[in-house]
């Protein structure tokens, strides 16, 4: 897939999304890197410095060993409640409470908490889906630290390829405002996750005074469209052409504190 602006040309003007080739069931213990590297030759790309590499989040936790199975968990009396609640298995609502620091909201179908990592997300990012099911059920966790995940794989595919790239882990969340989930940046390094323009001049020149840009959001959606939500199997997206001025990041940036959060 290939976006551009109707002049094109100049830098800036296009951006380049492609998802890799061959990337195979990822287990635990699998090198991120060395399937990334493979599945580069087998589409004939290489890295180029300024590159961003976007992840799904699902490889990433697979890779790390986040995986539980629902026979090992015995779930607390608030976890039962919480279930009859939401209309969920006592044992995966054990798992979202253990993984969040608040309960935020709970109705059926769904949890909202506020993950660990700070994300408001609903059920703390605990999935099933696109995952093999054996015995009682598995469930997969969010990464423990992605952007610790994000900037590892960075250094390990500067060291193999030679290219200054970012990394971009991403996963499906919903928003208060609007229907539908869309991809958005959970682990960021090598590029800002967010961009400040506050004084900077419209093409008026008047002085932008609250304008700051989700960037890594903004690239985690468009890559979504890549990889899609089901089982197309093409969890890594190679953007090439991304505008962004080099310096370090983390989704942290992203996250908004409470004092300012108006849905809390």
């Amino acid at each position: 897939m290939e976006l551009s602006s109707a002049t094109g040309g100049a830098d800036g003007d296009v951006l380049r999304l492609r998802a890799l080739p061959g990337i195979p069931e990822v287990r635990p213990g699998d090198a991120l890197c060395g399937l990334i590297v493979a599945a580069l030759q087998s589409g004939g790309e290489t890295l180029r410095d300024g590159d961003v590499l976007v992840l799904a989040q699902k490889i990433v936790s697979k890779s790390e060993g986040q995986l539980v199975e629902l026979g090992t968990i015995e779930p607390s009396d608030r976890a039962i409640a919480l279930a009859a609640k939401s209309n969920k298995d006592p044992r995966v609502v054990e798992l979202i409470l253990r993984e969040s620091v608040a309960v935020l909201r709970c109705v059926p179908g769904v949890i909202v908490v506020e993950h660990r990592l700070g994300f408001v997300m609903a059920n703390a990012g605990i999935d099933q889906s696109n995952v093999l099911q054996q015995g009682d059920g598995v469930a997969l966790l969010l990464p423990r630290d992605p952007d610790a995940s994000c900037a590892s794989l960075r250094v390990s595919l500067g060291a193999a390829t030679g290219a200054d790239v970012a990394v971009v882990i991403i996963d499906s969340h919903g928003r208060a405002w609007r229907n539908g989930t869309i991809g958005v940046a959970i682990g960021v390094a090598g590029m800002p996750a967010l961009l400040d323009l506050r004084g900077q001049p419209d093409r008026h020149g008047r002085v932008l005074r609250e304008t700051e840009v989700g960037f890594a959001d903004e690239l985690a959606a468009a890559a979504s469209m890549i990889m899609g939500q089901a089982g197309e199997g093409r969890p890594v997206v190679l953007a090439r052409g991304v505008p962004y001025a080099r310096r370090a990041g983390t989704a942290r940036e992203l996250v908004r504190p409470p004092a300012i959060d108006l849905f809390r």
